[in-house]
């Protein structure tokens, strides 16, 4: 339809990389970019740590799965919610920071989101591919040592960015008529419609997996899904928000 939907519609997720550099320019063009992202009452409660040191980035790479492309990617980085520059807004006029509250942690976590799904889309549009690094919160008080990451900031992932040196084949998102309802949440689209769209996406993912060039598996949507939730994952991320100031009341 134009090159804006094209380009967003051909994300894959990349994770093997060229030898060739970022270049600089190229770099800070794509992070000013992502800076444009809209922001709740323009806080911009976020930080961006780039990590080129070979040994913090095998650390972190170790911790994360171990995923060896967060060591080979030409580019690295940590996206931090960050609330910090806000707390010594308040200081410098002299307000009591109301710090711990969800809304805070929404928003703040709301904003790196979106940077970061603008820095992807700017790199992409260059000519770069790259992969979300969810992995860093397996630890992410490790993380916060390695990188000193204060209270009232948290990493919220990573992310490897490079010249692609893969072209996997782009994922099946789900069918719209099951994520864009009218009027209410359950639209006009009855359970038994729903099941059987559903039905045609298993069999599309399964279809996927059982074809794509890596990672083969025979799996569905459905039962990738059911794994998913019957599973506790990360359950030590509560008391690690509240250690950081975040979400504690």
């Amino acid at each position: 339809m134009n090159p804006v939907i094209d380009l967003l519609s051909s994300h894959r997720s990349v994770r093997k990389f060229t030898d060739k550099p970022v270049e600089e320019s190229m770099f800070q063009a794509i992070v000013k970019a992502a800076q444009c992202a809209s922001t709740s009452n323009h806080v911009q409660a976020y930080t961006i740590i780039r990590i080129k040191d070979k040994g913090i980035r095998k650390q972190i790479a170790d911790l994360s799965g171990p995923q060896s492309w967060v060591e080979q990617a030409p580019v690295f980085l940590v996206f931090c919610a960050d609330l910090t520059r806000l707390e010594s807004a308040c200081d410098m006029h002299g307000e009591k920071a109301q710090n711990g509250w969800a809304e805070q942690f929404v928003v703040a976590t709301v904003d790196t989101a979106l940077l970061a799904q603008n820095l992807m889309v700017a790199a992409e549009s260059m000519g770069l591919g790259g992969v979300f690094i969810g992995g860093i919160r397996n630890d992410p008080e490790k993380i916060c040592k390695l990188l000193h990451i204060p209270d009232n900031a948290y990493p919220v992932f990573g992310m490897c960015l490079g010249h692609p040196d893969q072209e996997p084949a782009i994922k099946p998102r789900l069918p719209i008529d099951l994520v864009l309802k009218e009027e209410t949440f359950h639209g006009t689209l009855g359970k038994k419609d729903a099941a059987g769209i559903l039905d045609g996406y298993d069999k599309t993912m399964q279809d996927y997996y059982l074809n794509r060039d890596s990672n083969l598996k025979d799996q569905t949507w459905r039962s990738q899904m059911a794994d998913f939730m019957s599973r506790v994952t990360r359950p030590h991320m509560k008391s690690f928000l509240k250690k950081k100031v975040f979400f504690i009341r």
